[in-house]
Formats: structure tokens, C-alpha cells, sequence
């Protein structure tokens, strides 16, 4: 009565055993079967088929059916692909600097301009008054340096001579011809003299000072006088009408949008593991959503990577003389890189291992599989171009998924489609 339960026990844990620990050769054994009943049904009604070292298939009897690639590696040009847009060289939003009402007619939007076209004029209003006052003041406080300076000299002059009356005094007091309280009488006249020098070159700083104040004056009148014509910065077109007439502009109001669009940037992001093979002044082509093509050069790749997607932006300058192409049009982009060798081989050959990594199953000599971890290069609709394989690779593109490394099999081998 207690044996049918140990048996059932130990069956489990045959079972389990096989299923958890051996599973690859399980899934092997029972695909190899599977691949056998085919190969031997095929067998029963086809000669056998010659491999290129004279074997047959009849002598790999047990062996898993597998249908192998013999590839030989050619150099392609391994550009780097992008998704982008284009985007204006220059693009700036003219705006007021001061108060004042626009006087001006409005240019459309569309038009084209030079550098120091008048986009918006706004009203002076009492500016021009205020910078003649200014003027009127600097004036003023021009002519009031010389007297200063007159009245410095004069003092300069009195100390001498309170200088040369309290020398004598102090001769004469030394020898007895002169009372004390006249020694120090001329002493007080010279001190007095020293204290109208230091007053007048105070006058002298004081009217200096004025001339500056003046002509900071005339100069912030000037300044303000400026801001209300509102020009151009650089060639280009208008992306919006300029301010209306009689609207009243503020520091910050909007006049006008220019856009520059010759040259015009196309821009992408590389992704890191890329970067490194664009350089700048690398040759490019971009394919627009209109069908249009354009040539360029890289002239930026940026030195920081997005913090979100880990992605490099780099900008290719395009001449667009007819501006045919507009700001924030999609575009293919591929920036030339040096060559590499790859094979060419079907999307459906691609496989990952036990870890997870891309690769394809190859047939190693003795007929054993090996797995070859590869790189994608370029997709394509004839198929995948692989990196990371030898110049020359034996790869099974039929039969690829029911076999592991370490496995024996029977390759049937097929010509490359070029």
C-alpha cells in the first residue's frame, strides 16, 4: 500500500529534476526529434544532399537538420543614422526697450530684411526736450571749471604772499622790531591762505564732477532716444507682423519675430554608443519628409549628454540660398563614418542566449553549434548587416531556435542571396 506513493514521489522529482536543471538538453532532445521525424520523412523521398566537404547528410544520422549561411564579410559604410529636425540658424523675438507709442507702418510677416531695417518707430514724445536740457546743463557745467580754476590760481597767489609776510615777520619778531601778536598774525594769514586753496580745488573737483554728470546726462538721453527706433538684427525673414500702428509698446513688448534660414541647421541626437564615430566636419545627407535631400557638414557635437535620454545633439549646417527648407521640418539624417565589415543575413537568423545577448547560432568545425554575439549595424528590407563576426562565418539561418551551443548537427548549406 505505501509503494504507489514513493514511486509517484520519486517520478516528481525525475520530472522536475529534468524540467528545472536539464532543461536545455530536454528541449533539445525532444526539438532533435521533432527535426529528425522531418529530416527522415524528407530523406525517404529525396537523395541525399552533398555538403561542400563531400559529405552526405545520410552521415550525420542523429544529428540536429539545420539549413547554414556560408557568409562572407564585405565592407559597407556604416553611417550613423538619426531621426531630426532642421531649425533655423537664428531666430530672435525684437522686443521694446522703452515706452512708447509704434508711429511706424507695420511690415507683414514673410517680408524679408536687412540688418538695421525699422521695424517698429515709436513716438519721442518729450525726449528730444529732455536731451536739450541735458545739453543746456552740460554746457553750464563747462563754463564753470575755468572760474574755479581761476579762483584756485588766486588762492595760490594769496598764500605766497601771506607766506612772504609771515617770513619777515618772523625776522623782524627775532631780532626785536616786531611785537609777538604780529608773528602770529601772519601766521594766521598763511593758514588762512592754505584753507582758500584747499575750498577752490574742491570748487575745481566739484564743477569736473559736474561735466560728467552732465554728459552721463545727454548720454542716458541719447540712449533713450535710440530705443525708439527698433531695427533688424541680421538678414532674414519675418515670422510674425510687426507691432501695429498706435499700439502702445512697453520694455518687453513684442515688435517683430526674425528667423535667419540661410544656412539652416538640421539637428539629431546620436545615441551614446555612437557618438564616438561622428566627427566634426563630417560629410551628411539629410532626406526631408518632402522626399528633398540635402548635403551638409557637422559643425557642433555637443560634450554633454541629455540627462534623460543619454543622447549627444549634434547640428549639421545645410546652404539653403532658395529657402526651400523651413524651420521644424522632419529628416533622416546619416553622417558619414569610416567602413566596416559585416555580414549580411536574414532578421529572422537573430537570436539571444540564455543571458539575454543578441547574437546569431554558428556551425563551428565538427559540425557543433556555437553562439556569436553580434552587433546591428544597419536593418534593411534584403535583411540585417551584422558586426562582431570573423571575415568568414558559417551561420544557420533555418533551425537556429531548436539547437544550443554545444550540439551536434547536420548542416545543410545554401548560397548567400547578394
Amino acid at each position: 500500500m505505501r509503494l504507489v506513493p514513493v514511486l509517484t514521489a520519486i517520478l516528481v522529482t525525475a520530472v522536475l529534476y529534468l524540467s528545472v536543471f536539464q532543461r536545455d538538453r530536454l528541449l533539445g532532445f525532444a526539438r532533435g526529434a521533432e527535426v529528425g521525424a522531418e529530416a527522415a520523412e524528407a530523406a525517404a523521398t529525396e537523395a541525399p544532399a552533398t555538403e561542400p566537404d563531400g559529405s552526405t547528410e545520410s552521415e550525420g544520422a542523429g544529428a540536429v537538420g539545420v539549413v547554414v549561411v556560408r557568409s562572407q564579410a564585405r565592407t559597407i559604410d556604416s553611417a550613423v543614422l538619426l531621426r531630426g529636425e532642421t531649425r533655423a540658424v537664428r531666430q530672435v523675438q525684437v522686443r521694446a526697450e522703452t515706452t512708447g507709442a509704434v508711429i511706424s507702418e507695420p511690415l507683414r510677416k514673410g517680408a524679408f530684411v536687412e540688418p538695421g531695417d525699422v521695424l517698429c518707430k515709436l513716438d519721442p514724445g518729450t525726449r528730444e526736450a529732455s536731451l536739450a536740457q541735458a545739453r543746456a546743463a552740460l554746457a553750464e557745467a563747462r563754463t564753470r571749471v575755468p572760474e574755479a580754476e581761476a579762483r584756485l590760481q588766486e588762492a595760490k597767489a594769496m598764500l605766497e604772499e601771506a607766506q612772504i609776510n609771515y617770513n619777515a615777520a618772523s625776522k623782524l619778531n627775532a631780532g626785536g622790531y616786531t611785537a609777538e601778536t604780529t608773528l602770529l598774525a601772519r601766521a594766521a594769514g598763511v593758514r588762512g591762505a592754505e584753507a582758500a586753496i584747499a575750498s577752490a580745488e574742491a570748487g575745481v573737483e566739484a564743477s569736473r564732477s559736474g561735466i560728467e554728470a552732465a554728459q552721463a546726462t545727454v548720454a542716458a538721453a541719447e540712449r533713450e532716444i535710440s530705443r525708439l527706433t527698433i531695427t533688424a538684427p541680421f538678414e532674414g525673414l519675418l515670422e510674425s507682423d510687426a507691432a501695429e500702428l498706435g499700439s502702445l509698446m512697453q520694455p518687453g513688448s513684442l515688435c517683430a519675430e526674425v528667423i535667419q534660414l540661410d544656412p539652416i541647421k538640421v539637428v539629431g541626437y546620436v545615441p551614446e554608443t555612437q557618438v564616438a564615430r561622428v566627427a566634426l566636419g563630417a560629410m551628411a545627407q539629410a532626406r526631408l519628409a518632402t522626399g528633398e535631400e540635402v548635403v551638409g557638414k557637422v559643425t557642433f557635437l555637443s560634450r554633454s549628454a541629455d540627462p534623460t535620454t543619454r543622447t549627444f545633439e549634434v547640428e549639421i549646417t545645410v546652404p539653403n540660398p532658395d529657402l526651400t527648407i523651413r524651420d521644424g521640418q522632419t529628416a533622416s539624417i546619416g553622417i558619414s563614418a569610416d567602413g566596416a565589415l559585416a555580414h549580411r543575413v536574414p532578421q529572422s537568423a537573430l537570436t539571444l542566449n540564455n543571458e539575454g545577448t543578441l547574437g546569431v547560432r554558428v556551425v563551428l568545425p565538427g559540425d557543433v553549434v556555437g553562439f556569436q554575439p553580434v552587433e546591428l549595424l544597419r536593418d534593411t528590407v534584403d535583411g540585417v548587416w551584422l558586426g562582431g563576426l570573423p571575415e568568414q562565418a558559417d551561420i544557420i539561418v533555418v533551425g537556429q531556435d531548436f539547437v544550443t551551443a554545444g550540439v551536434q548537427v547536420a548542416p545543410s548549406y545554401r548560397e548567400v542571396t547578394q
